[in-house]
């Protein structure tokens, strides 16, 4: 798998909360070779947005990928990794650091901004993934 589309979403309920994260890997064609989802414990929503990304990439790594495009629906995670806004946490700052030598792994890589609706699949499995770990009877509708 040479070049992959990823999105990427994280969700925390509470922010700090339950938190979980949703990755879809499309080949070039547009088909889903890869869904992900997975509950990371109690953290925020960008510590979240940050897991998946690193988690994506890493897998996209290990799939032998080479060029990498990942979309996202966090403006501010987007925004970082582009150079366009600072970082002031330092829990962030740990994980940009990760981003940024995962980045350096591939022949090409881009993130961009994408609106919520486009992202959808990604969130849902990042909310299945807080859902698993809570168990039915804990599941809060929001």
């Amino acid at each position: 798998m040479e070049r992959l589309k990823v999105y990427v979403d994280g969700a925390s309920r509470g922010n700090p909360g339950d938190a979980g994260i949703g990755i879809v890997m499309l080949d070039e064609n547009g088909n889903v070779v890869k869904e992900m989802s997975d509950y990371i414990g109690q953290t925020t929503n960008n510590i979240a947005e940050y897991t998946a990304l690193i988690t994506a990439l890493k897998e996209a790594l290990e799939m032998g990928c080479e060029e990498v495009e990942v979309f996202s629906d966090s403006e501010l995670m987007v925004k970082q990794i582009n150079g366009q806004y600072q970082i002031k946490n330092e829990g962030i700052k740990r994980l940009y650091s990760q981003v940024t030598q995962l980045m350096k792994e591939f022949r090409s890589f881009s993130i961009n901004h994408v609106r919520r609706e486009y992202n959808k699949r990604a969130d849902e499995l990042a909310n299945e993934g807080i859902d698993m770990a809570l168990g039915e009877e804990e599941v809060i509708d929001i």
